[in-house]
């Protein structure tokens, strides 16, 4: 699947104590720290992929699998897959309403693309269809996220640099 996104991406800077990050302003984003993108010139076409914060969360990515074929309507909420990382492993949850158009064919060859380029080359998974009800575009990701980090921060007592979310981007 070799479709571009949106050119020329703008981005939104957040910055949370150590945690830094940039968000594409034209993105949809779910709670579930996955981004949305249409794909520029193939009709109602969206990649998925996972937040800069999500790939801090899960750590380098060495395996990704889809349980779906391409084709298959998929519902939000939905596990279509899953992917291992060095930190953990975890099920790839749907974030959109449609078909699955496949997943991203290059994880395979370097899953770690996910964390060094999450909003380009890095996508998870396409769909043909519509972000799921209750998206937020990127100011409303940034509220969803900034509150994520302070309730974090209320009950883990981790250690700067002990594997929690701080770091720069």
């Amino acid at each position: 699947m070799n479709f571009f996104f949106m050119s020329a991406l703008q981005f939104v800077r957040y910055k949370h104590a150590r945690f830094s990050a940039r968000f594409p302003e034209a993105f949809r984003y779910s709670r579930s720290h996955y981004w949305m993108a249409p794909v520029d010139g193939a009709g109602g076409l969206w990649r998925v992929g996972f937040t800069k914060f999500a790939t801090r969360m899960l750590g380098e990515l060495v395996d990704s699998d889809w349980s779906v074929p391409e084709g298959q309507e998929v519902s939000p909420g939905q596990s279509i897959g899953h992917v291992e990382g060095f930190k953990a492993a975890s099920d790839v949850l749907c974030v959109m309403k449609g078909s699955f158009a496949g997943g991203n064919d290059f994880l395979k060859q370097d899953a770690c693309i996910v964390r060094s380029d999450p909003y380009e080359q890095g996508w998870l998974y396409a769909v043909q269809g519509e972000p799921e009800d209750g998206h937020l575009d990127v100011h409303g990701y940034i509220e969803l996220l900034d509150a994520t980090i302070k309730r974090m921060a209320e009950t883990t007592h981790a250690e700067p640099g002990d594997g929690d979310a701080t770091g720069e981007d």
